[in-house]
């Protein structure tokens, strides 16, 4: 990452910021609904509580001696962070190691009953099961009588947008340049996807990496695309990046991106070929699941392990969806918004593209008048309200 003195670290220690009503009042709203979504006997209530007190008025702890992780959680920057505030350490740090010691509390690591039972289960299937997520899987049978341009069009922005996916449809059909041009604080603040689509041409050889953001009605259009870039052509390989536990609420794991095949195998219309496509490609391994320890690293990306940085290099074009993804894609710290995004991407081995919808304070690659009309429209609220989105490229 670049030298950045005007461009700090986000810390969670100024009262009224987002950063620090998440850690304040979202993570104990937090730990107070896997409470209840789980008949969890004395043990889980008292370290529940234990870590509701910790958050909220004590300082980060370390992991118990026989963490399986422990080590690599040194190695992340555990030792320094211990004994401090939650809300003095970088806020990035704060969120990623929260989530660790919530799963410790529940008793994900065992050993006991409870290992490897997904805290945040029941919020992701209600999401998956709703009746809007039929609704949506509905609006696929629109797609076969297009062009196959608008097709990709129409599931490149449903991805954009996740559980929003029939506004993608919408977009595609009735052109994104007319419509943000039309609108003094536009929807879609960037929009690169002209240049994502130059590495996934139709009849190619391209290996598409996709770092998954969440599960449930977003994961489904993060799939549909897949299958239709393996359909169509454009990518010969797809590799689906998850995280290897549950994270952040929502964010999805193997688990997640079983269930969503499923839900869509069960699926009526269109939604059932694309199951079909994706079940094949899995099988015969043109579409992979990976699950590396670093993608649930409190860490930008710019200090990824070797591995993983040989696979980005590799891959075509690898895609980071969502609002965590992209911190740690630019680094997790208040970039002016007019800053390129290539140049906070300069360190990654690839092509890389960003699909965000807006939902934190961190933001690159604006037009100084797209800034403008956004902070005259809504002062500082569209940082963060998830009703604006972006889609950026990196080609170097």
């Amino acid at each position: 990452m670049p030298d950045t003195p005007f461009a700090p670290v986000i810390l969670g220690n100024e009262p009224g910021s987002f950063p620090h009503s998440v850690l304040a009042e979202r993570h104990p709203a937090i730990i107070r609904q896997v409470r209840d979504a789980f008949p969890y006997g004395p043990g889980q209530h008292r370290a529940l509580d234990e870590l509701l007190k910790s958050c909220t008025q004590g300082t980060v702890e370390p992991l118990p001696a026989d963490a399986p992780d422990g080590d690599r959680w040194q190695e992340w920057g555990l030792s320094g962070c211990a004994g401090r505030s939650w809300y003095d350490v970088p806020w990035l740090w704060s969120e990623s190691y929260f989530y660790r010691r919530l799963l410790d509390a529940v008793g994900w690591f065992g050993p006991g009953a409870w290992q490897g039972i997904d805290p945040f289960r029941p919020f992701k299937r209600a999401e998956l099961d709703a009746p809007e997520t039929d609704e949506e899987l509905a609006a696929l049978d629109v797609l076969p009588g297009l062009p196959e341009q608008e097709r990709a069009r129409a599931l490149l922005y449903g991805s954009l947008w996740g559980n929003r996916a029939d506004l993608g449809f919408r977009l595609s059909v009735e052109g994104a340049e007319g419509a943000e041009a039309r609108d003094q604080a536009p929807a879609l603040v960037a929009d690169d996807s002209a240049a994502l689509w130059s590495l996934l041409p139709p009849g190619g050889t391209a290996t598409l990496v996709l770092v998954a953001d969440n599960a449930g009605r977003e994961l489904v259009p993060d799939l549909l695309l897949i299958a239709h870039l393996l359909a169509e052509g454009r990518a010969a390989r797809a590799v689906l990046h998850v995280k290897p536990y549950p994270y952040y609420v929502s964010d999805a794991t193997t688990a997640d991106v079983v269930d969503a095949l499923h839900r869509l195998r069960t699926a009526s219309g269109a939604a059932v070929e694309y199951a079909r496509v994706l079940w094949s490609a899995m099988a015969d391994g043109r579409l992979t699941v990976r699950a590396h320890p670093f993608s649930c690293a409190p860490l930008p990306y710019a200090e990824m392990p070797d591995d993983l940085r040989a696979e980005f290099a590799a891959a075509t074009l690898t895609v980071f969806k969502g609002d965590l993804n992209y911190r740690r894609l630019v680094g997790d710290r208040l970039w002016p918004p007019t800053t390129p995004f290539q140049e906070t991407t300069a360190y990654f081995p690839g092509p890389v593209a960003a699909l965000r919808t807006l939902k934190s304070d961190v933001i690159t690659g604006l037009s100084a008048g797209t800034e403008a009309a956004l902070v005259a429209t809504e002062g500082r609220r569209w940082r963060t309200s998830g009703t604006h989105a972006l889609i950026q490229v990196d080609l170097t």
